[in-house]
């Protein structure tokens, strides 16, 4: 295994060992957002209401309902028979929510639903402004902080017992139609106040049941001390019958489709998936340059040559015949001149001498010397001494180098 590889391997590990030393004995922190899941186990989740909601509506048909909007559901009981032009079903029309989302065309029909003689339990902190207009309805949201909520029901003969919740904002109905509105519940977070956060407003033939406060059926206050009493009491407002809760948002469209979904809700699957993500980055990006091998140094190639020549000039002059060396150092100049400034050497004259000048740059004192004794060397018939041998030798080598 690489070196670096090991380094990057060590390092990753030093951090996942240092990530559990210091989340060791922490425990897991609590997630208080209001999800109103049937699935969620978290305080503001209702896996506890839909486990025992059938304990809190007794004696009632409790149906799902998980369609896209109300209005789609409760458009596909409706029989449209001119003989009939009613619903297929009756009862009661249950959402419990953080917030409203339900949308115009939904309210529509709940309006029409309730008109033919059935009911709507909304609990929400807000609810929809068609709504509100359509029964003469103002909500409060008091965005200060409170440290807790007192709760009771409005009827003492159901119960005149007060539940402390802690609350961090207060929603309550501000403006109600008295002619047509029945309080069935309070709130206050001071003393000597109280707000309306519980009414029954009829409308036709059926009535609407409004409540602002859906944390009661929450899995936190199901669990805290008694205040599971007050979901009961607020939930046997609701007339007998059948009971159609619409779970749109609180099933399972509220759970991720992510394949990752189980590894991220666990910290430390999640912590080992992102340190594996982050270990790759890191190998990448130090190994993203191309690797070869060393390219082994190529010497250039010897010119054989020069070297043949240098060797044959050593023979001739082991031997002593310098005429011999002399003609082959001629040759061999001569051949020089016509290969690198391509000049005619036919003829060393004073055209020659020119153009090796200005081509070399070389001292044309120098280059006259050279050519006058080459020629008195190829004018001579008798042999040359080694004093002639030297004397060209110089005259080359200050033209050649």
């Amino acid at each position: 295994m690489d070196k670096t590889i090991k380094i990057y391997i060590g390092i990753l590990v030093f951090i996942f060992g240092l990530i559990l030393l210091t989340s060791k004995g922490q425990s897991k922190p609590i997630d208080w957002r209001p999800t109103f899941s049937v699935h969620d186990k978290i305080p503001y989740g209702l896996y506890i209401f839909d486990k025992e909601i059938k304990g809190l509506l007794k004696n009632q048909k409790i149906e799902r309902i998980s369609a896209t909007t109300p209005y789609e559901y409760l458009d596909s009981q409706y029989n449209a028979d001119t003989l009939v032009e009613d619903y297929r079903i009756k009862g009661t029309f249950l959402n419990i929510a953080a917030q409203n989302e339900i949308d115009e065309q939904s309210v529509k029909e709940l309006f029409y639903f309730v008109s033919r003689g059935n009911n709507a339990f909304l609990s929400m902190r807000n609810f929809p402004q068609i709504l509100l207009d359509s029964l003469k309805l103002d909500i409060q949201n008091d965005l200060k902080p409170f440290h807790k909520t007192s709760i009771w029901m409005a009827n003492p003969n159901a119960s005149n017992k007060k539940y402390i919740f802690k609350q961090s904002v207060e929603d309550y109905f501000s403006k109600i139609d008295t002619a047509e509105t029945t309080v069935l519940g309070y709130q206050s977070t001071a003393k000597n106040e109280k707000h309306i956060n519980f009414i029954k407003v009829r409308y036709n033939g059926g009535y609407f049941y409004l409540h602002t406060q859906p944390a009661a059926f929450t899995n936190y206050h199901l669990l805290k001390d008694n205040h599971y009493q007050y979901a009961e009491k607020v939930l046997s407002q609701i007339p007998k019958g059948d009971v159609f809760w619409y779970t749109k948002g609180q099933n399972n469209e509220s759970i991720s489709g992510s394949p990752l979904r189980y590894i991220y809700s666990q910290p430390g699957l999640k912590w080992a998936y992102l340190l594996s993500i982050i270990g790759i980055l890191i190998f990448i990006f130090f190994n993203a340059k191309r690797k070869q091998r060393i390219v082994p140094i190529v010497k250039p190639l010897v010119n054989l040559t020069v070297d043949f020549t240098k060797t044959i000039g050593n023979l001739y002059y082991q031997e002593g015949d310098h005429t011999n060396i002399i003609d082959k150092k001629i040759i061999f100049f001569l051949e020089k001149i016509r290969n690198e400034y391509l000049i005619d050497t036919t003829k060393l004259d004073a055209d020659f001498i020119k153009k090796l000048h200005h081509k070399t740059g070389k001292n044309i004192a120098d280059i006259e010397e050279l050519v006058f004794l080459i020629n008195e060397h190829r004018k001579s018939y008798h042999g040359s001494l080694k004093e002639d041998l030297i004397r060209i030798n110089n005259a080359i080598e200050k033209v050649i180098h």
